[in-house]
């Protein structure tokens, strides 16, 4: 991980994902969560409010030291107890069938094998447990799909790798799961951020 990646995209990612339309999207992907939870890409915590009351426990991977760091006062506030158990999403330190359930937002545009990420979620979540996710990704527009592809070498330079043009659906399907649940629309913004504000908020099983 870069000097850059380490130091200056958490915080990135900490102001511009913590918005307050974005925390009613994080508000309503949480709400199926119930009880131990594996978190995906944790970054600075932005979740924690927003767990469930059904939530006892919560496994976060998050590979940056800055990001977990970001997230200390959120933690040390919350009712739920958080243990940071892994680095590397495409890579789980968890047991088979260990989590009733899991959460993964805003970072299956930035781990390099999503898919492989996905099919270790998979193995870490019991039969039936839920995947909730809210993630930006491919405009079904073709204009805004084509400016998407356009900037993606820039965008995985100075965003920490990620891509702004993966169709997330596809992905979580491709990894095994039914897409049980999906909304995708833009996100407040200005049009020149139509780019980067297509979202996908849904649930999704094994």
């Amino acid at each position: 991980m870069s000097v850059w990646e380490e130091r200056v995209v958490p915080h990135l990612v900490n102001a511009a994902c913590g918005t307050a339309p974005i925390h009613r999207e994080r508000e309503l992907v949480c709400a199926p969560l119930s009880g131990r939870v594996l978190e995906v890409g944790f970054g600075s915590g932005l979740n924690v409010t927003h767990y469930p009351a059904a939530v006892t426990s919560v496994a976060a991977v998050e590979p940056s030291d800055r990001g977990w760091a970001l997230s200390s006062d959120r933690r040390q506030l919350s009712a739920v107890a958080i243990e940071r158990t892994g680095l590397d999403g495409q890579d789980l330190t968890e047991g088979d069938a260990s989590c009733d359930s899991a959460l993964v937002t805003f970072s299956l545009c930035t781990i390099p094998d999503p898919v492989r990420a996905l099919r270790e979620i998979a193995r870490v979540v019991r039969p039936g447990g839920v995947l909730a996710f809210l993630e930006h990704g491919l405009a079904p527009d073709p204009g805004i799909a084509r400016w998407q592809r356009r900037l993606d070498p820039i965008e995985r330079r100075v965003a920490g790798g990620c891509e702004l043009s993966r169709d997330i659906p596809a992905l979580i399907r491709e990894a095994g799961f039914e897409v049980t649940t999906l909304e995708a629309k833009y996100l407040p913004g200005p049009a020149i951020g139509k780019p980067w504000m297509h979202g996908y908020r849904g649930t999704a099983r094994v």
